[in-house]
């Protein structure tokens, strides 16, 4: 049985359990299980392997998408670009590489949304590994970005700055990286200016559950587009799954 599955930190709300499993039903692959790995280190990684001999792949989550870089024995372009993994191969003699399958879901979700010739420029609220994935898609799209903190830091800007220097009115294309309105917590969202906001302003979650957060309802409102994160998550689950059987 070919075993694949999913480290983290804490997994009690993963998508990537059922999405595998009813993928691997939908489309009758009996000869492969998908399990969830809560890691309370990343130092525990070392006695998963040993312990799941047939474990070909995993997918990496929270907070260990940096941390696992010293496990692997060689970076795919995807992660070196990124310097995030989400994605480990394990071949047969045991040598594991490390992918980045966050960028191709991010960006081609993004391409599918963004109208023809979009040419505004993005806010990234969030500086932690998903926002990695993201600036990353944005720069090879060439649209210019600023990261949004709430610390301050090298090329990024505070929350207290963005809303002092009016900055959402400047930038079209909004997206959420952090956790914030994320379930159970729906009823919270990124502290701004919303007022700023109209017509022209999209607003991309990478939350998705709930489907539709307090971040998207309160863009739509100002008369803004939104999106969640569900079809990257898809996008990016299908490209694990072509990783794992290249």
């Amino acid at each position: 049985m070919r075993l694949f599955g999913l480290i983290g930190k804490k997994l009690g709300h993963s998508f990537s359990k059922g999405y595998f499993t009813e993928k691997f039903a939908r489309e009758g692959i009996t000869d492969c299980h998908y399990e969830l790995f809560e890691l309370g280190t990343i130092e525990e990684l070392r006695a998963l392997l040993d312990q799941q001999p047939d474990l070909e792949g995993l997918n990496v989550t929270i907070p260990y998408k940096q941390d696992v870089f010293p496990f692997l024995h060689q970076l795919d372009a995807s992660a070196q670009k990124v310097g995030a993994v989400n994605v480990i191969k394990r071949d047969a003699k045991g040598k594991l590489t490390g992918y980045n399958s966050d960028y191709y879901g991010f960006r081609t979700s993004l391409e599918n949304w963004l109208p023809a010739g979009f040419d505004g420029q993005a806010l990234v609220l969030g500086t932690g590994g998903a926002s990695r994935a993201v600036c990353a898609a944005l720069q090879d799209m060439g649209i210019g970005y600023v990261q949004v903190s709430r610390t301050e830091g090298e090329q990024q800007v505070t929350y207290e700055e963005l809303r002092a220097n009016e900055l959402l009115s400047l930038h079209h294309l909004v997206i959420n990286t952090t956790p914030l309105g994320m379930h159970p917590q729906t009823e919270s969202a990124p502290d701004l200016n919303w007022e700023e906001a109209g017509a022209r302003h999209y607003f991309y979650d990478l939350v998705y559950n709930p489907a539709e957060t307090r971040f998207m309802v309160l863009g739509k409102e100002q008369g803004g587009q939104s999106k969640n994160g569900l079809e990257m998550l898809h996008l990016q689950a299908e490209k694990s799954w072509e990783i794992w059987n290249s």
